[in-house]
C-alpha cells in the first residue's frame, strides 16, 4: 500500500498493475498512525530478527542455497494433502474452484444463472460454511458479500450494495475475509470503514468491533484498516491491521489477549497454528510468510528474493495440521504449500508467473480454504 492511500489489498493490487481505479485510493479516514509503506519497497533484508529465532529462517539463506525445484502442476508427493479438496478464490478469472490433491477439478462457480442480473463476480476470499451447504465469498471490489448454495451454484444471499461503497446501514467499503459462522451469521473485516462486523441472516449488524471511520490501531476501541478477522475455536477472533502492522487476538467477550506488531510491511489475514503462534503473509512484491509467538518474537520467516521460491504479493497463509502452510501467491498466479522445516515449496497448483484459465492455471488467486475430508 502506498503512503497516503487507503489500506486494502485491492488498492495495492491496482497500484502494482498501474490500473486506473481511483475510488479505492482515497483516504481511509482520520488517523494519527502512518499508513503502511509501498509493497514494492519490501525487502527481505529490512525485516528485523528476534531473540531465539532460527538464523537460517530469518535470513532465508537455506532457501537461497537450496532453491525449490520448479513445479508446474499439482504434483506433490503426498496425494492425500487435501483429502476433501482445496477451495480457491480465483479472483482474476472471476470464479471459485475446488481442486483435489492431484490438481483435478472437483467443483466450480459460477454457472449459467448463478449471479444476480447485471452483476459480475470477482471474489477474493471464500470459505465453506460449517453446515457444509453453502460457501460465503467476499467481493471487495464490488463491496458485497455473497452466500452461494453449493448444490444449485446460485447466490442465495447478498449483503452490501453492489458496486457502491458506503458506511451506512446495509453498506460495506472493501469487505475482506467474510467468514460464515455456525449460527448462520457472517463476520467480515470492513477495511475502509475500519471495523469488523457480524451480520445476521436478516442483514442486521448484531455486533461490531472498532469504531466506524476511526482508522487507528488502538484495540479494542479502534482498528487500523483491518483486513483479517479469523474466527477462533474458543469463540474469539484474530484481527489483522494493515496500519501499524498489528495482529490482535480477542477473547469471545472482546477482551484483548495480545496485541503485537508483526515484522512485515503489509500484513494480510493472520491465522493461529496448532501451538497458538501467529502465521501471517506479507502482501508485498518480495513477499513473505512469517511465524511469530503471541509475544511477537519471530520463529521463522520464508522470504526468498529470487527463483521459483519467491513470493509476489501473497495474501493468505493457512497453517495445516502437519505443520505445512498453504499460501496464495497472488501475483505469481499459483497456490503453494510451504514446509517451514525445509523452507521449500512442496506442492503447487498453477503455473508460476503464467496466469490463465485452462487446466492447472489461475489468475490472481486471492483466497484459499482447505476443505474437511467430507469435501463439498
Amino acid at each position: 500500500m502506498q503512503v497516503h492511500t487507503a489500506s486494502s489489498r485491492v488498492a495495492a493490487r491496482l497500484v502494482a498493475t498501474l490500473a486506473a481505479f481511483s475510488v479505492l485510493l482515497g483516504a481511509c479516514g482520520p488517523t494519527t498512525s502512518p499508513p503502511p509503506p509501498t509493497p514494492t519497497e519490501s525487502s527481505a533484508s529490512t525485516l528485523p530478527s528476534a531473540a531465539g529465532s532460527r538464523a537460517v529462517s530469518v535470513s532465508g539463506d537455506l532457501t537461497r542455497r537450496q532453491p525449490s525445484p520448479p513445479l508446474t502442476a499439482a504434483t506433490g508427493t503426498d496425494t492425500g494433502r487435501f483429502p476433501g479438496g482445496l477451495l480457491i478464490a480465483d479472483r482474476g478469472n472471476g470464479r471459485l474452484l475446488v481442486v483435489s490433491s492431484s490438481g483435478q477439478p472437483l467443483w466450480r462457480f459460477p454457472a449459467t444463472g448463478s449471479l444476480p442480473r447485471g452483476q459480475g463476480f470477482a471474489a477474493d476470499d471464500a470459505f465453506l460454511a460449517p453446515d457444509g451447504r453453502s460457501i460465503v465469498a467476499n467481493d471487495e471490489g464490488h463491496h458485497v458479500i455473497d452466500r452461494i448454495d453449493i448444490a444449485t451454484r446460485r447466490i442465495v444471499w447478498q449483503y452490501g450494495h453492489y458496486g457502491t461503497p458506503g458506511r451506512g446501514a446495509g453498506y460495506l467499503n472493501t469487505p475482506d475475509d467474510a467468514y460464515p459462522l455456525a449460527n448462520g451469521d457472517v463476520v467480515v473485516a470492513d477495511i475502509r470503514n475500519c471495523r469488523v462486523i457480524e451480520i445476521a441472516p436478516d442483514k442486521q449488524i448484531v455486533r461490531q468491533w472498532g469504531r466506524t471511520g476511526r482508522c487507528v490501531p488502538s484495540a479494542p476501541s479502534a482498528y487500523g484498516s483491518p483486513n483479517g478477522d479469523t474466527p477462533l475455536p474458543d469463540g474469539g477472533m484474530l484481527i489483522t491491521e494493515i496500519r501499524g502492522s498489528r495482529v490482535v487476538r480477542l477473547s469471545a467477550s472482546g477482551k484483548v489477549i495480545f496485541d503485537i506488531n508483526v515484522p512485515v510491511r503489509y500484513p494480510s489475514d493472520a491465522h493461529l497454528d496448532a501451538n497458538g503462534n501467529v502465521i501471517v503473509a506479507d502482501y508485498s512484491a518480495i513477499g513473505a510468510v512469517v511465524a511469530v509467538t503471541p509475544h511477537g518474537h519471530l520463529l521463522w520467516r520464508y522470504a526468498p528474493t529470487s527463483g521459483n521460491g519467491r513470493l509476489n504479493h501473497p495474501s493468505l497463509a493457512v497453517p495445516m495440521p502437519d505443520g505445512t502452510v498453504v499460501v496464495n501467491d497472488d501475483f505469481r498466479a499459483r497456490v503453494v504449500v510451504i514446509d517451514p522445516k525445509t523452507m521449500r515449496i512442496v506442492w503447487q497448483y498453477g503455473r508460476t508467473g503464467i496466469p490463465g484459465r485452462g487446466p492447472n492455471q489461475l489468475s490472481d488467486p486471492d483466497g484459499v480454504d482447505p476443505l474437511p475430508a467430507t469435501g463439498l
